[in-house]
């Protein structure tokens, strides 16, 4: 079979999933090389296998609003491969959220997960819900009812959910208090949970912390360092307030962050007061980034438009899905961008990363960069297993080196021969080796 028949053959049975197709050509067609030459994986059929959930529930959620409305929402949990460790992915509540996205997503965790090291296989969840305007006990009612029928396909060895785009600290707290109720137990079940039951240091900020120490690594190499970078960060949520935070530690300056509504230019530099003024926007829940001109006057806001048109050194989409199109990486090449680091899932479509890596711009994928998100649940999973709880200190270390491992691994598997680094290369063959070795060693199931 040739990659192309191969992807005839999983675009007829998934035609209604763009998402999830494109995020499927996208590994596939870079591990197709490493697969046919290696006769284990062939006779074991392992990529035809890979690309089909192991198991897909989808479920109606029934809650009613603080007025005796009743509503229905669509839940889903995407298990797709448990060959080395328990399912492990966040649920997102969002209206945009159906199987293709959820499906994406899980797909990406696989290898994302099998990069940190640590034994977690992937998987994905969430709902069509829509938070904005709800009361909190209209979230509690809805995330009761969601984790009625989930929890039933959960367990600290079996599935092990978190939070995602929607799910933060309070939503994560309402579906693990029901959980726990349900199953009569206090197990590490879900990750992202509050500090004073179970949850651990810097988790919020870890996705963040994780694509600056990968992005490092990357500057490294090409002998630079953040050290008076200009960099364009989008986004403002947790993601982005991580990576604004490490970025200004290692010298970096950011001047940019952005909303649905527009994005903030600040020439100063978005640092100090003013990543705490993310906090206050992230949690105002309106989406609106251009409340921070209110706190801030010399910055300026673009209402409707992204941030790829301000001249940067570092690129940082921190925001959500094909956010950064071929016109904003044009845009960035034209003004001479160095490096793109996706700190959100698939954030560039993929014409804007051949353009990136067409022109040798040091380009991240979201699956290697953004690891460190996954990668501090699974220590938080590690500190609920062992019953205690690490300092800030040992947390962040122990991300950063992951993080320099994972680097390594696509550095090792990404190297061309003209010196170049596709880290999208060595990122898809260094997580699909790991799971494709592990699902022959376990035979067909």
């Amino acid at each position: 079979m040739t990659f192309q028949e191969f992807m005839e053959k999983v675009t007829a049975r998934n035609s209604h999933e763009p998402e999830f197709l494109q995020a499927v050509k996208e590994v596939v067609e870079t591990v197709w090389d490493v697969y046919e030459a290696n006769p284990r994986f062939v006779k074991n059929n392992i990529l035809e296998r890979i690309v089909e959930p192991e198991r897909t529930i989808i479920f109606r959620v029934p809650w009613m609003d603080d007025q005796g409305n009743v509503h229905v929402n669509r839940g889903y949990r995407v298990q797709f491969n448990s060959a080395i460790g328990p399912y492990k992915g966040g649920n997102r509540f969002h209206p945009s959220v159906n199987l293709s996205i959820l499906k994406f997503l899980g797909f990406e965790q696989i290898f994302k997960n099998s990069l940190t090291t640590l034994p977690m296989g992937g998987g994905k969840g969430g709902s069509d819900f829509d938070a904005r305007g709800r009361s909190d006990a209209e979230i509690m009612r809805f995330c009761q009812s969601f984790m009625a029928e989930l929890y039933r396909y959960l367990g600290p060895d079996t599935d092990v959910p978190a939070g995602d785009i929607g799910v933060g600290a309070r939503e994560v707290g309402y579906m693990y208090g029901y959980y726990k109720k349900l199953m009569n137990e206090f197990t590490g079940v879900f990750t992202g949970k509050g500090r004073t039951w179970g949850g651990s240091l810097i988790r919020p900020e870890a996705t963040g912390f994780g694509v600056v120490y990968y992005t490092e690594e990357m500057l490294k190499v090409a002998g630079r360092s953040f050290d008076g970078m200009r960099v364009a960060v989008s986004g403002f949520g947790n993601v982005a307030w991580g990576a604004v935070q490490k970025i200004n530690e290692l010298g970096g300056k950011v001047v940019t962050i952005s909303g649905p509504d527009g994005y903030i230019l600040d020439e100063e530099g978005i640092s100090g007061d003013k990543i705490e003024c993310m906090v206050k926007l992230r949690t105002s829940n309106n989406d609106r980034v251009g409340d921070y001109i209110q706190d801030y006057p010399n910055a300026k806001f673009f209402p409707g438009k992204r941030p790829w048109e301000v001249p940067v050194d570092v690129a940082i989409p921190c925001a959500t899905q094909n956010e950064l199109h071929l016109e904003d990486a044009k845009n960035l090449v034209n003004n001479k961008v160095f490096c793109v680091t996706e700190a959100a899932n698939m954030p560039c479509v993929p014409e804007a990363i051949e353009l990136f890596q067409g022109n040798k711009i040091l380009f991240a994928p979201g699956k290697a960069a953004n690891a460190g998100g996954v990668a501090t649940s699974g220590l938080e999973m590690t500190q609920n297993s062992m019953r205690l709880s690490w300092d800030r200190e040992e947390v962040d270390e122990r991300l950063h080196a992951i993080m320099r491992n994972i680097h390594e691994a696509c550095l090792e598997n990404g190297k061309q021969d003209d010196g170049y680094v596709n880290y999208v290369k060595g990122a898809n063959v260094a997580g699909f080796l790991k799971v494709a070795t592990a699902m022959c060693d376990q035979g067909l199931v």
